[in-house]
Protein backbone atom coordinates (compact mmCIF):
# COMPACT_ATOMS: atom_id res chain seq x y z
CA UNK A 1 0.00 0.00 0.00
CA UNK A 2 1.49 3.29 -0.79
CA UNK A 3 2.13 5.85 1.32
CA UNK A 4 -0.24 8.85 2.91
CA UNK A 5 0.77 12.33 1.81
CA UNK A 6 2.78 13.76 4.28
CA UNK A 7 1.78 16.21 6.70
CA UNK A 8 3.86 18.56 8.37
CA UNK A 9 3.27 18.75 12.64
CA UNK A 10 0.36 21.08 13.21
CA UNK A 11 -2.21 19.38 10.66
CA UNK A 12 -0.03 21.74 7.56
CA UNK A 13 -1.19 20.42 4.52
CA UNK A 14 0.87 20.55 1.47
CA UNK A 15 -0.90 23.20 -0.30
CA UNK A 16 -0.65 25.39 2.57
CA UNK A 17 -3.67 25.00 4.10
CA UNK A 18 -4.07 24.43 8.24
CA UNK A 19 -6.33 21.81 7.90
CA UNK A 20 -7.21 21.59 11.62
CA UNK A 21 -8.81 25.32 11.44
CA UNK A 22 -10.47 24.54 8.24
CA UNK A 23 -11.84 21.01 9.61
CA UNK A 24 -13.38 23.39 12.37
CA UNK A 25 -14.57 25.55 9.66
CA UNK A 26 -16.39 22.36 7.76
CA UNK A 27 -18.08 20.68 10.94
CA UNK A 28 -19.29 24.20 12.43
CA UNK A 29 -20.99 24.82 8.48
CA UNK A 30 -22.43 21.54 8.44
CA UNK A 31 -23.89 21.93 11.82
CA UNK A 32 -25.19 24.87 11.53
CA UNK A 33 -26.58 23.42 8.22
CA UNK A 34 -28.66 20.59 10.15
CA UNK A 35 -29.21 23.06 12.88
CA UNK A 36 -30.95 25.60 11.05
CA UNK A 37 -34.00 22.68 9.47
CA UNK A 38 -34.43 21.93 13.41
CA UNK A 39 -34.73 25.14 15.17
CA UNK A 40 -36.96 27.02 12.26
CA UNK A 41 -39.37 23.72 13.12
CA UNK A 42 -39.68 24.57 16.66
CA UNK A 43 -40.22 28.36 16.24
CA UNK A 44 -42.69 28.22 13.18
CA UNK A 45 -46.24 27.93 15.35
CA UNK A 46 -44.75 31.36 17.03
CA UNK A 47 -43.69 32.48 13.80
CA UNK A 48 -47.23 31.82 12.15
CA UNK A 49 -48.51 33.38 14.89
CA UNK A 50 -46.97 36.53 14.91
CA UNK A 51 -46.94 37.29 10.93
CA UNK A 52 -50.38 35.48 10.21
CA UNK A 53 -50.91 33.10 7.14
CA UNK A 54 -50.94 30.04 8.92
CA UNK A 55 -52.64 28.65 5.38
CA UNK A 56 -48.40 29.53 4.84
CA UNK A 57 -47.04 27.19 7.85
CA UNK A 58 -45.57 24.51 5.54
CA UNK A 59 -44.58 26.37 3.02
CA UNK A 60 -41.67 28.19 4.78
CA UNK A 61 -40.41 24.97 5.09
CA UNK A 62 -41.08 23.11 1.43
CA UNK A 63 -39.54 26.75 -0.25
CA UNK A 64 -36.10 26.46 1.43
CA UNK A 65 -35.60 22.08 1.07
CA UNK A 66 -36.62 22.76 -2.63
CA UNK A 67 -34.01 25.43 -2.92
CA UNK A 68 -31.42 23.81 -1.16
CA UNK A 69 -32.16 20.28 -3.09
CA UNK A 70 -31.93 21.88 -6.28
CA UNK A 71 -28.55 23.58 -5.82
CA UNK A 72 -26.81 21.02 -4.47
CA UNK A 73 -25.70 19.07 -7.46
CA UNK A 74 -25.11 22.16 -9.31
CA UNK A 75 -22.41 23.50 -6.18
CA UNK A 76 -20.46 20.16 -6.74
CA UNK A 77 -20.40 20.94 -10.67
CA UNK A 78 -19.09 24.90 -9.93
CA UNK A 79 -16.72 23.56 -7.50
CA UNK A 80 -14.76 21.44 -9.83
CA UNK A 81 -15.09 24.44 -12.39
CA UNK A 82 -14.12 27.46 -10.84
CA UNK A 83 -12.46 26.21 -7.20
CA UNK A 84 -13.79 24.89 -3.77
CA UNK A 85 -13.29 28.15 -1.89
CA UNK A 86 -14.73 30.22 -3.86
CA UNK A 87 -17.99 28.30 -4.56
CA UNK A 88 -18.11 27.92 -0.93
CA UNK A 89 -17.82 31.03 0.26
CA UNK A 90 -20.36 32.21 -2.24
CA UNK A 91 -22.69 29.64 -1.15
CA UNK A 92 -22.21 30.93 2.58
CA UNK A 93 -22.57 34.57 1.50
CA UNK A 94 -26.14 33.40 0.17
CA UNK A 95 -26.99 31.86 3.42
CA UNK A 96 -25.99 33.73 5.42
CA UNK A 97 -28.22 36.89 3.34
CA UNK A 98 -31.08 34.79 3.28
CA UNK A 99 -30.76 34.03 6.93
CA UNK A 100 -30.29 37.90 7.33
CA UNK A 101 -33.41 38.78 5.19
CA UNK A 102 -35.28 35.65 7.06
CA UNK A 103 -34.63 37.30 10.76
CA UNK A 104 -35.90 40.74 9.55
CA UNK A 105 -39.34 38.92 7.15
CA UNK A 106 -42.80 41.46 8.04
CA UNK A 107 -44.80 38.78 6.88
CA UNK A 108 -45.12 34.98 5.99
CA UNK A 109 -44.82 35.70 2.33
CA UNK A 110 -41.52 37.50 2.57
CA UNK A 111 -40.38 34.83 5.00
CA UNK A 112 -40.87 32.37 2.03
CA UNK A 113 -38.94 34.53 -0.35
CA UNK A 114 -36.19 34.93 2.01
CA UNK A 115 -36.04 31.06 2.86
CA UNK A 116 -35.86 30.57 -1.26
CA UNK A 117 -32.44 32.79 -0.53
CA UNK A 118 -31.28 31.18 2.52
CA UNK A 119 -31.68 27.29 0.55
CA UNK A 120 -29.66 28.59 -2.82
CA UNK A 121 -26.76 29.19 0.23
CA UNK A 122 -27.26 25.97 2.02
CA UNK A 123 -27.68 23.66 -0.63
CA UNK A 124 -24.16 24.51 -1.30
CA UNK A 125 -23.16 24.36 2.15
CA UNK A 126 -22.55 20.50 2.60
CA UNK A 127 -21.33 19.26 -0.76
CA UNK A 128 -18.83 21.71 -0.59
CA UNK A 129 -17.34 20.70 2.98
CA UNK A 130 -17.39 16.84 1.49
CA UNK A 131 -15.10 18.25 -1.82
CA UNK A 132 -12.98 20.01 0.04
CA UNK A 133 -12.32 16.75 2.67
CA UNK A 134 -12.10 14.87 -0.65
CA UNK A 135 -9.03 17.62 -2.00
CA UNK A 136 -7.58 17.48 0.99
CA UNK A 137 -7.17 14.21 2.32
CA UNK A 138 -7.38 10.81 0.51
CA UNK A 139 -10.30 8.61 1.08
CA UNK A 140 -8.53 6.88 4.24
CA UNK A 141 -6.73 9.76 5.77
CA UNK A 142 -10.60 11.40 5.53
CA UNK A 143 -12.39 8.75 7.18
CA UNK A 144 -12.10 10.02 10.67
CA UNK A 145 -13.60 12.95 9.15
CA UNK A 146 -16.51 11.44 7.87
CA UNK A 147 -17.20 9.58 11.12
CA UNK A 148 -17.24 13.38 12.77
CA UNK A 149 -20.47 14.06 10.94
CA UNK A 150 -21.82 11.56 12.83
CA UNK A 151 -21.67 13.43 15.98
CA UNK A 152 -22.28 16.63 13.83
CA UNK A 153 -25.55 15.44 12.93
CA UNK A 154 -26.39 14.16 16.06
CA UNK A 155 -25.62 16.83 18.19
CA UNK A 156 -27.33 19.77 15.60
CA UNK A 157 -30.61 16.90 15.96
CA UNK A 158 -30.63 16.73 19.54
CA UNK A 159 -30.05 20.71 19.96
CA UNK A 160 -31.81 22.30 17.50
CA UNK A 161 -35.28 22.37 19.23
CA UNK A 162 -34.19 23.22 22.62
CA UNK A 163 -32.26 25.99 21.23
CA UNK A 164 -35.28 26.76 19.03
CA UNK A 165 -37.44 27.00 22.06
CA UNK A 166 -34.71 28.99 23.82
CA UNK A 167 -34.32 31.59 21.36
CA UNK A 168 -37.99 31.82 21.03
CA UNK A 169 -38.94 32.21 24.27
CA UNK A 170 -35.97 34.05 25.25
CA UNK A 171 -35.28 36.66 22.80
CA UNK A 172 -37.47 36.52 19.77
CA UNK A 173 -38.26 33.98 16.96
CA UNK A 174 -35.87 36.32 14.75
CA UNK A 175 -32.97 35.01 16.50
CA UNK A 176 -33.57 31.46 14.99
CA UNK A 177 -32.15 33.04 11.90
CA UNK A 178 -30.11 36.01 13.20
CA UNK A 179 -27.86 33.05 15.45
CA UNK A 180 -26.56 32.03 12.04
CA UNK A 181 -24.45 35.47 11.42
CA UNK A 182 -22.11 35.13 14.48
CA UNK A 183 -21.26 31.43 13.51
CA UNK A 184 -21.44 32.25 9.97
CA UNK A 185 -18.67 35.17 10.51
CA UNK A 186 -16.32 32.63 12.27
CA UNK A 187 -16.48 30.09 9.56
CA UNK A 188 -15.82 32.70 6.88
CA UNK A 189 -13.26 33.76 8.63
CA UNK A 190 -11.56 30.33 9.15
CA UNK A 191 -11.95 29.33 5.54
CA UNK A 192 -10.50 32.47 4.25
CA UNK A 193 -7.74 32.46 6.88
CA UNK A 194 -6.36 29.36 6.61
CA UNK A 195 -8.09 27.27 3.13
CA UNK A 196 -5.81 27.82 0.79
CA UNK A 197 -6.49 24.92 -2.37
CA UNK A 198 -4.89 25.45 -5.96
CA UNK A 199 -7.15 27.53 -7.73
CA UNK A 200 -7.48 26.24 -11.26
CA UNK A 201 -10.35 27.87 -13.75
CA UNK A 202 -10.98 25.68 -16.56
CA UNK A 203 -12.61 27.39 -19.44
CA UNK A 204 -15.89 25.78 -20.47
CA UNK A 205 -19.40 26.78 -20.48
CA UNK A 206 -21.97 26.02 -18.19
CA UNK A 207 -24.07 23.49 -18.25
CA UNK A 208 -27.56 26.05 -18.48
CA UNK A 209 -29.81 23.12 -20.05
CA UNK A 210 -29.00 20.86 -17.50
CA UNK A 211 -29.72 23.46 -14.56
CA UNK A 212 -32.87 23.83 -16.03
CA UNK A 213 -33.86 20.84 -16.23
CA UNK A 214 -32.93 19.16 -12.92
CA UNK A 215 -33.99 22.58 -11.38
CA UNK A 216 -37.62 21.91 -13.05
CA UNK A 217 -37.33 18.04 -12.40
CA UNK A 218 -36.24 18.16 -8.21
CA UNK A 219 -39.29 20.83 -8.01
CA UNK A 220 -41.80 18.67 -9.36
CA UNK A 221 -40.31 15.94 -7.83
CA UNK A 222 -40.60 17.49 -4.59
CA UNK A 223 -43.81 18.89 -4.74
CA UNK A 224 -45.63 16.00 -6.20
CA UNK A 225 -43.72 13.95 -3.03
CA UNK A 226 -44.92 16.84 -0.73
CA UNK A 227 -48.62 16.72 -1.66
CA UNK A 228 -49.52 13.33 -3.24
CA UNK A 229 -52.12 11.69 -1.11
CA UNK A 230 -52.03 14.82 1.48
CA UNK A 231 -53.25 18.25 -0.39
CA UNK A 232 -54.38 16.02 -3.64
CA UNK A 233 -55.28 12.72 -4.39
CA UNK A 234 -53.75 10.31 -6.42
CA UNK A 235 -55.81 10.93 -9.35
CA UNK A 236 -56.27 14.83 -9.59
CA UNK A 237 -54.97 16.88 -12.01
CA UNK A 238 -52.30 18.61 -10.22
CA UNK A 239 -51.04 15.16 -8.84
CA UNK A 240 -50.50 13.75 -12.48
CA UNK A 241 -49.64 17.10 -14.44
CA UNK A 242 -46.50 17.02 -11.38
CA UNK A 243 -45.91 13.26 -12.18
CA UNK A 244 -45.70 13.82 -15.88
CA UNK A 245 -43.75 17.14 -15.60
CA UNK A 246 -41.20 14.81 -13.61
CA UNK A 247 -40.81 12.43 -15.83
CA UNK A 248 -40.60 15.57 -18.33
CA UNK A 249 -38.02 17.40 -17.05
CA UNK A 250 -35.63 14.33 -16.26
CA UNK A 251 -35.79 12.93 -19.77
CA UNK A 252 -34.81 16.24 -20.63
CA UNK A 253 -32.23 16.35 -18.52
CA UNK A 254 -30.42 12.84 -19.51
CA UNK A 255 -30.55 14.28 -22.91
CA UNK A 256 -29.02 17.93 -21.92
CA UNK A 257 -26.33 15.99 -19.82
CA UNK A 258 -25.35 13.36 -22.81
CA UNK A 259 -24.64 16.32 -24.77
CA UNK A 260 -22.84 19.32 -22.85
CA UNK A 261 -18.91 19.51 -22.70
CA UNK A 262 -19.36 20.00 -19.33
CA UNK A 263 -22.36 18.63 -17.80
CA UNK A 264 -23.25 18.94 -14.09
CA UNK A 265 -23.99 15.68 -13.39
CA UNK A 266 -21.78 13.50 -15.80
CA UNK A 267 -23.61 10.66 -17.33
CA UNK A 268 -19.84 8.91 -17.63
CA UNK A 269 -20.27 8.78 -13.97
CA UNK A 270 -23.21 5.99 -13.69
CA UNK A 271 -20.19 3.51 -15.79
CA UNK A 272 -18.60 3.17 -12.35
CA UNK A 273 -20.90 0.64 -10.76
CA UNK A 274 -19.24 2.16 -6.92
CA UNK A 275 -20.75 5.18 -8.06
CA UNK A 276 -23.91 3.84 -8.77
CA UNK A 277 -24.56 1.82 -6.12
CA UNK A 278 -23.72 4.49 -3.69
CA UNK A 279 -26.14 6.92 -5.18
CA UNK A 280 -28.83 4.51 -4.91
CA UNK A 281 -27.99 3.47 -1.46
CA UNK A 282 -27.69 6.69 -0.09
CA UNK A 283 -30.95 7.12 -1.28
CA UNK A 284 -32.42 4.14 0.20
CA UNK A 285 -30.70 5.73 3.39
CA UNK A 286 -32.28 8.64 3.41
CA UNK A 287 -35.91 7.23 2.93
CA UNK A 288 -35.53 4.99 5.67
CA UNK A 289 -33.07 6.25 8.42
CA UNK A 290 -34.09 9.58 8.16
CA UNK A 291 -37.72 9.75 6.98
CA UNK A 292 -38.20 7.36 9.62
CA UNK A 293 -36.70 8.84 12.61
CA UNK A 294 -39.85 11.46 11.70
CA UNK A 295 -42.53 9.74 13.13
CA UNK A 296 -40.79 7.81 16.05
CA UNK A 297 -40.92 11.73 17.70
CA UNK A 298 -44.65 11.36 17.37
CA UNK A 299 -44.47 7.82 18.71
CA UNK A 300 -43.01 9.19 22.12
CA UNK A 301 -45.13 12.22 22.85
CA UNK A 302 -48.80 11.39 21.12
CA UNK A 303 -48.68 7.72 21.72
CA UNK A 304 -47.19 7.31 25.34
CA UNK A 305 -48.16 10.95 26.20
CA UNK A 306 -44.33 12.09 26.63
CA UNK A 307 -43.98 15.31 27.03
CA UNK A 308 -41.07 17.02 24.63
CA UNK A 309 -38.78 17.50 26.75
CA UNK A 310 -38.95 13.81 27.61
CA UNK A 311 -39.28 12.99 24.42
CA UNK A 312 -35.40 14.72 23.90
CA UNK A 313 -34.30 12.12 26.36
CA UNK A 314 -36.08 9.41 25.35
CA UNK A 315 -34.79 9.41 21.25
CA UNK A 316 -31.06 10.55 23.05
CA UNK A 317 -29.88 6.72 23.18
CA UNK A 318 -30.84 6.35 19.61
CA UNK A 319 -28.53 9.24 18.78
CA UNK A 320 -26.01 7.97 20.60
CA UNK A 321 -26.28 5.25 18.74
CA UNK A 322 -25.85 6.67 15.41
CA UNK A 323 -22.67 8.32 17.05
CA UNK A 324 -21.14 5.71 18.13
CA UNK A 325 -21.28 3.67 14.87
CA UNK A 326 -20.31 6.38 12.70
CA UNK A 327 -17.45 7.10 15.16
CA UNK A 328 -16.11 3.17 15.07
CA UNK A 329 -17.03 2.08 12.09
CA UNK A 330 -14.59 5.31 10.46
CA UNK A 331 -12.01 4.67 12.64
CA UNK A 332 -11.76 1.07 11.51
CA UNK A 333 -12.41 1.73 7.83
CA UNK A 334 -9.39 4.26 8.52
CA UNK A 335 -7.21 1.89 9.74
CA UNK A 336 -8.12 -1.37 7.00
CA UNK A 337 -9.04 0.45 4.30
CA UNK A 338 -12.36 -1.85 4.33
CA UNK A 339 -15.69 -0.26 3.82
CA UNK A 340 -18.35 -2.69 2.11
CA UNK A 341 -18.95 -4.66 5.44
CA UNK A 342 -20.55 -1.51 7.28
CA UNK A 343 -23.46 -0.83 4.87
CA UNK A 344 -24.09 -4.50 4.57
CA UNK A 345 -24.88 -4.38 8.81
CA UNK A 346 -26.26 -1.34 8.42
CA UNK A 347 -29.02 -2.31 6.02
CA UNK A 348 -29.18 -6.11 7.61
CA UNK A 349 -29.63 -4.29 11.20
CA UNK A 350 -32.05 -1.41 9.95
CA UNK A 351 -34.53 -4.50 9.11
CA UNK A 352 -33.91 -6.27 12.54
CA UNK A 353 -34.62 -2.49 14.09
CA UNK A 354 -37.82 -1.55 11.91
CA UNK A 355 -39.14 -5.11 12.19
CA UNK A 356 -38.53 -4.25 16.61
CA UNK A 357 -40.10 -0.99 16.10
CA UNK A 358 -43.15 -2.02 14.13
CA UNK A 359 -44.14 -4.08 17.43
CA UNK A 360 -44.06 -1.07 19.72
CA UNK A 361 -48.11 -0.02 20.88
CA UNK A 362 -48.88 2.19 24.05
CA UNK A 363 -47.96 -1.04 26.22
CA UNK A 364 -44.33 -1.10 25.44
CA UNK A 365 -42.35 -0.58 28.08
CA UNK A 366 -40.25 2.78 27.72
CA UNK A 367 -36.95 1.21 28.35
CA UNK A 368 -37.56 -1.59 25.78
CA UNK A 369 -38.75 1.12 23.21
CA UNK A 370 -35.18 3.06 23.87
CA UNK A 371 -33.35 -0.11 23.22
CA UNK A 372 -35.45 -0.77 19.80
CA UNK A 373 -34.53 2.96 18.82
CA UNK A 374 -31.13 2.47 19.91
CA UNK A 375 -30.75 -0.86 17.51
CA UNK A 376 -32.13 1.41 14.66
CA UNK A 377 -29.94 4.60 15.44
CA UNK A 378 -26.69 1.88 15.53
CA UNK A 379 -28.02 0.83 12.00
CA UNK A 380 -27.75 4.21 10.70
CA UNK A 381 -24.46 5.31 11.67
CA UNK A 382 -22.73 2.43 10.22
CA UNK A 383 -23.40 3.89 7.02
CA UNK A 384 -23.45 7.48 7.94
CA UNK A 385 -21.05 8.41 5.60
CA UNK A 386 -19.84 5.48 4.15
CA UNK A 387 -21.27 5.75 0.64
CA UNK A 388 -19.90 9.17 0.04
CA UNK A 389 -16.60 7.83 0.63
CA UNK A 390 -16.40 4.96 -1.53
CA UNK A 391 -18.19 7.08 -4.56
CA UNK A 392 -15.32 9.96 -3.99
CA UNK A 393 -12.25 7.13 -3.92
CA UNK A 394 -13.36 5.89 -7.37
CA UNK A 395 -13.82 9.17 -8.78
CA UNK A 396 -11.82 11.28 -11.09
CA UNK A 397 -10.27 14.25 -9.71
CA UNK A 398 -11.91 16.68 -12.32
CA UNK A 399 -15.37 15.07 -10.79
CA UNK A 400 -14.85 15.15 -7.10
CA UNK A 401 -17.66 17.79 -6.75
CA UNK A 402 -20.03 16.26 -9.13
CA UNK A 403 -19.48 12.89 -7.40
CA UNK A 404 -19.79 14.18 -3.84
CA UNK A 405 -22.74 16.61 -4.67
CA UNK A 406 -24.65 13.86 -6.84
CA UNK A 407 -24.73 11.22 -3.77
CA UNK A 408 -25.27 14.28 -1.38
CA UNK A 409 -28.51 15.15 -2.80
CA UNK A 410 -29.26 11.56 -2.96
CA UNK A 411 -29.68 11.35 0.53
CA UNK A 412 -32.14 14.67 0.47
CA UNK A 413 -34.05 13.47 -2.55
CA UNK A 414 -34.56 10.18 -0.46
CA UNK A 415 -35.66 11.93 2.45
CA UNK A 416 -38.04 13.65 0.99
CA UNK A 417 -39.49 10.30 -0.52
CA UNK A 418 -39.51 8.84 2.54
CA UNK A 419 -40.99 11.75 4.73
CA UNK A 420 -43.97 12.03 1.57
CA UNK A 421 -44.04 8.57 1.67
CA UNK A 422 -44.59 7.00 5.02
CA UNK A 423 -46.40 10.09 5.96
CA UNK A 424 -49.06 9.43 3.11
CA UNK A 425 -49.43 6.08 4.79
CA UNK A 426 -49.48 6.93 8.62
CA UNK A 427 -52.77 9.30 7.89
CA UNK A 428 -54.15 6.56 5.32
CA UNK A 429 -54.11 4.47 8.47
CA UNK A 430 -54.93 7.11 11.13
CA UNK A 431 -58.13 8.19 9.67
CA UNK A 432 -59.61 4.96 9.93
CA UNK A 433 -58.44 4.06 13.31
CA UNK A 434 -59.91 6.81 14.30
CA UNK A 435 -62.91 6.12 13.10
CA UNK A 436 -62.80 2.53 14.85
CA UNK A 437 -61.18 3.32 17.95
CA UNK A 438 -62.86 6.78 19.04
CA UNK A 439 -66.46 7.04 20.46
CA UNK A 440 -69.07 8.68 17.76
CA UNK A 441 -69.19 12.21 18.26
CA UNK A 442 -66.15 12.59 20.57
CA UNK A 443 -64.15 14.77 18.63
CA UNK A 444 -66.79 16.98 17.32
CA UNK A 445 -65.39 20.56 16.75
CA UNK A 446 -62.26 18.93 17.51
CA UNK A 447 -59.43 19.78 14.79
CA UNK A 448 -58.02 16.06 13.92
CA UNK A 449 -55.00 17.98 12.75
CA UNK A 450 -54.55 19.18 16.17
CA UNK A 451 -54.68 16.05 17.66
CA UNK A 452 -50.79 15.71 18.60
CA UNK A 453 -50.97 19.10 20.32
CA UNK A 454 -50.97 19.02 24.01
CA UNK A 455 -52.96 21.43 24.48
CA UNK A 456 -55.83 19.68 22.18
CA UNK A 457 -55.36 16.25 24.12
CA UNK A 458 -55.81 17.44 27.80
CA UNK A 459 -58.90 18.87 27.29
CA UNK A 460 -60.24 15.53 26.39
CA UNK A 461 -61.61 12.59 28.62
CA UNK A 462 -59.21 9.92 29.44
CA UNK A 463 -60.94 7.00 27.72
CA UNK A 464 -60.95 9.09 24.40
CA UNK A 465 -57.57 9.96 24.64
CA UNK A 466 -56.66 6.70 25.56
CA UNK A 467 -58.16 5.64 22.36
CA UNK A 468 -56.41 8.46 20.00
CA UNK A 469 -52.87 7.67 21.52
CA UNK A 470 -53.79 3.47 20.26
CA UNK A 471 -55.02 5.25 17.15
CA UNK A 472 -51.71 6.63 16.48
CA UNK A 473 -49.71 3.61 17.82
CA UNK A 474 -51.57 1.42 15.50
CA UNK A 475 -50.94 3.75 12.00
CA UNK A 476 -47.38 3.60 13.14
CA UNK A 477 -47.07 0.08 12.83
CA UNK A 478 -47.42 0.29 9.01
CA UNK A 479 -44.63 2.85 8.43
CA UNK A 480 -42.20 1.41 10.08
CA UNK A 481 -43.09 -2.28 8.21
CA UNK A 482 -42.72 -0.28 5.12
CA UNK A 483 -39.13 0.35 5.63
CA UNK A 484 -38.46 -3.22 5.54
CA UNK A 485 -38.80 -3.74 1.98
CA UNK A 486 -37.10 -1.12 1.00
CA UNK A 487 -33.95 -1.80 3.23
CA UNK A 488 -33.37 -5.27 1.39
CA UNK A 489 -33.28 -3.47 -1.73
CA UNK A 490 -30.25 -1.80 0.15
CA UNK A 491 -28.78 -4.75 1.07
CA UNK A 492 -29.20 -6.32 -2.05
CA UNK A 493 -27.50 -3.14 -3.59
CA UNK A 494 -24.83 -3.28 -1.01
CA UNK A 495 -24.23 -6.77 -1.43
CA UNK A 496 -23.30 -5.98 -4.90
CA UNK A 497 -20.50 -3.64 -4.40
CA UNK A 498 -17.23 -4.10 -5.05
CA UNK A 499 -14.81 -4.88 -2.10
CA UNK A 500 -12.20 -1.95 -3.09
CA UNK A 501 -9.85 -0.37 -0.69
CA UNK A 502 -9.72 3.07 0.11
CA UNK A 503 -6.42 4.49 -1.12
CA UNK A 504 -3.71 6.33 0.47
CA UNK A 505 -2.79 8.56 -2.11
CA UNK A 506 -4.48 11.62 -4.20
CA UNK A 507 -5.01 10.46 -7.80
CA UNK A 508 -1.66 11.01 -9.66
CA UNK A 509 0.53 10.52 -7.22
CA UNK A 510 2.66 7.99 -8.14
CA UNK A 511 2.28 4.74 -10.55
CA UNK A 512 -1.63 3.31 -10.38
CA UNK A 513 -3.01 5.91 -8.93
CA UNK A 514 -5.91 6.49 -10.81
CA UNK A 515 -7.18 3.21 -9.86
CA UNK A 516 -5.27 1.90 -7.43
CA UNK A 517 -8.14 -1.07 -7.39
CA UNK A 518 -8.01 -1.86 -10.60
CA UNK A 519 -6.54 -5.35 -10.12
CA UNK A 520 -9.41 -6.21 -7.92
CA UNK A 521 -11.72 -4.26 -9.84
CA UNK A 522 -10.66 -6.17 -13.02
CA UNK A 523 -9.71 -9.38 -12.07
CA UNK A 524 -10.94 -11.33 -9.14
CA UNK A 525 -12.65 -9.17 -6.65
CA UNK A 526 -12.46 -9.92 -3.05
CA UNK A 527 -15.52 -10.45 -1.06
CA UNK A 528 -17.08 -9.32 1.95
Amino acid sequence: MSAPIPQAPGGLHPSGTRTTPVMVACMLSAFVAILDLQIVATALPRIAGDLGGIDLFAWVTTAYVIASSVTTPIYGKLGDLFGRKVTYLSAMGLFLLGSALAGAAGSMEQLIVFRVVQGLGAGGLFVSVLAIIGELFTPREGAKYYGMFGMVFAGASLAGPAVGGVLTDALSWHWVFLVNLPIGAVIVFLLVRYLHLPRTVRESKLDYAGIVTLSGAIVALTLFTSWVGVEYAWTSPQIIGLGLGTLLFLGLFIKAESTAAEPIVPLRLFKDSTFTISLLGTIVCGIVFVGVVQFLALYVQVATGASPTTSGFVLLPMMMGVVLASVGSSKIIGKTGKYKIFPILSMALGIVGALLLSTMDTETPRVLAILYMAVFGFASGLSAQVFTQAAQNTAPPQDMGAVSGTVTFGRSFGTSIGISLFAAIFYGRLTDELATRVPAGALDGVDHNSLSSDTVLDTLATPVRSAIEQSYAASLTPVFTAAVPILALGLVLTLLMKNLTLRSRHHGDGPQAEDPNRASADSTPETA
